[in-house]
């Protein structure tokens, strides 16, 4: 009788994310399970804003980031080069992938390194919006010191010429900035793109008005350089006449005067007159951002009716590239109901990749109090139980039977109905103090198909262990870390034990094609 070649075999798939078996403590106290290198590295990258967490500081993630990028690059340098560049692309991690490609460059050229990807091509891939040349540059010196290497030169030069045009110029080219648009061409001597004729003028007005900006003047070849020119010597009694004027939007827009600018130029409030004339010119998340002001400065039904087709119109959430948690963040801070509604919907778009899962499904979420202490990003309050609750309600709601738990020293079913507003159900979630990971699985986990768990994994001692042994080993359990400590709280890669990072929604894409019998492969990869 064959005992494994039947019709039911079928090989049992492996993801990304591994363990190397090795057992550490968790910063809880708890038996964890050390991550390989490649690992550690993709769960820190992908959660990493820059910002103290509850149990390290934004010094000592760094000085780790950096320390794994260094040693990948040289052991490993087509992982990390395809890692850095997906960083900056979807997953819109900016200093993440900045930093990574400067350390990446500095440590092949430290061992004289030669194979795999060009230094050139990983930094002129993790540059994709036009100040970050000056950005990485600034790192550079500060860290390396003066003496910008060749490569560096040569992906910066690719990328300028790229992004730099007349809009980021007068956007990004500003007098707070060490290094201006001109210091940049100075020190890498970027050549004008051939298929942009204009960019040569450019280029030249850039180091002129760098260098002699009382004098410099706009070449005629871009006139928006020239209108711009001519707002910003109007005289300052006459400058309201012009956004009150029927033209104002389109002088405004067309001399690339940024809502940002605005005010400096006014030298006064930003009353309603001012929102509405830069408003058609604002893109979707500087509109997202500035709501409230929008409230305060009572614009028009009619313009905020605009606004709203705009924040909620799907194309226009997929280009922003936001994290869903911009969302929850303007929903709470918008204190008008007019925006509830086209929130909630941009929510519902940037969450496209939530999978509608078969079967039973049991969703935790982490409300312990090390995952209210740090804040997803150094700008934002939201903190990463605000995250890690808008994307297990979200997978909870597409779900076709699935229980919501949040847990912490206790744990409690979230009640919810089907078709309800995520932004409501984000109301019924607590504070639940500290970390018992394993007693809530223990607790709630009844026969389900799959376990999903969003955390930070670092979970308190328990005497039943591993919080994912509480499950049945055929039954998969995906771990959604949202910190990228070095300690998880359990196995990882192998026998349906799987972990993903980040605080975008497309780790959850592995989901489907984990539970199909295909490998969940780094996102770059698939």
């Amino acid at each position: 009788m064959a005992r494994f070649n039947t019709r039911a075999a079928k090989a049992r798939p492996v993801s990304a994310v591994g363990s190397t078996g090795r057992v550490l403590r968790t910063h809880e106290g708890g038996r964890g399970r050390e991550r390989d290198p490649r690992s550690e590295l993709f769960l820190l990258a992908v959660s990493h804003f820059l910002t103290d967490t509850f149990y390290e500081s934004a010094e000592q993630r760094d000085t780790r980031f950096t320390r794994l990028v260094r040693d990948l690059a040289v052991s490993d340098p087509e992982w990390t080069a395809g890692l850095l560049g997906w960083l900056r692309g979807e997953g819109n991690m900016r200093t993440a992938a900045l930093v990574g490609a400067a350390e990446y460059v500095h440590a092949r050229l430290a061992a004289d390194a030669t194979d795999g990807p060009a230094n050139r091509q990983v930094v002129a891939s993790a540059l994709q919006r036009p100040d970050e040349p000056g950005e990485l540059l600034a790192y550079w010196t500060s860290t390396h010191g003066r003496a910008v290497p060749k490569p560096v030169k040569r992906g910066i030069a690719d990328a300028v010429r790229r992004l730099y045009h007349v809009r980021s110029l007068l956007k990004y080219d500003t007098a707070s900035k060490g290094y201006r648009f001109g210091d940049v061409l100075n020190l890498v001597h970027a050549a004008p793109d051939p298929d942009k004729p204009w960019q040569g003028d450019l280029f030249r007005y850039a180091l002129d008005r760098r260098h002699h900006p009382d004098t410099a003047v706009p070449p005629a070849s871009l006139p928006a350089l020239t209108l711009h020119r001519e707002l910003m010597a109007l005289p300052v009694e006459r400058r309201r006449a012009v956004v009150t004027s029927p033209d104002g939007a389109e002088r405004l827009a067309a001399a690339g005067l940024t809502w940002e600018a605005l005010a400096g130029w006014l030298q006064g409030p930003m009353d309603k007159a001012a929102w509405e004339a830069v408003i058609p010119s604002m893109g979707a998340m500087a509109l997202v951002r500035n709501l409230r002001n929008f409230d305060q400065a009572g614009v028009s039904d009619e313009v905020a009716a605009r606004v709203a087709a705009r924040i909620s119109d799907p194309q226009e959430v997929r280009r922003s590239r936001q994290f869903p948690f911009r969302y929850l963040a303007a929903y709470q801070h918008a204190p008008s109901l007019r925006w509830s509604y086209p929130l909630e919907q941009a929510l519902g778009h940037s969450l496209a990749n939530v999978p509608a899962l078969p079967g039973r499904t049991l969703v935790l979420v982490d409300r312990s109090g090390s995952m209210f202490w740090s804040q997803v990003s150094e700008r934002s309050q939201l903190s990463r139980a605000d995250a890690a609750a808008v994307f297990g309600t979200a997978l909870a709601l597409r779900a076709a039977d699935a229980d919501l738990v949040q847990f912490g020293s206790t744990s409690e079913r979230v009640r919810y109905r089907k078709g309800e507003s995520v932004l409501k159900v984000l109301r019924r979630f607590g504070d639940l103090g500290g970390t018992d990971t394993t007693e809530a699985v223990r607790r709630h986990y009844r026969g389900h198909d799959r376990v999903l768990i969003v955390t930070d994994e670092q979970y308190a001692p328990h005497r039943h262990g591993d919080p994912t042994a509480q499950v049945p080993d055929r039954v998969p359990v995906y771990t959604w870390n949202l910190e990228g400590y070095r300690a998880g709280h359990g196995p990882s890669g192998a026998g349906n034990r799987h972990t993903f990072g980040g605080l975008s929604d497309a780790a959850f894409r592995m989901v489907p094609l984990l539970e199909s019998g295909r490998d969940g492969r780094w996102p770059w990869q698939a």
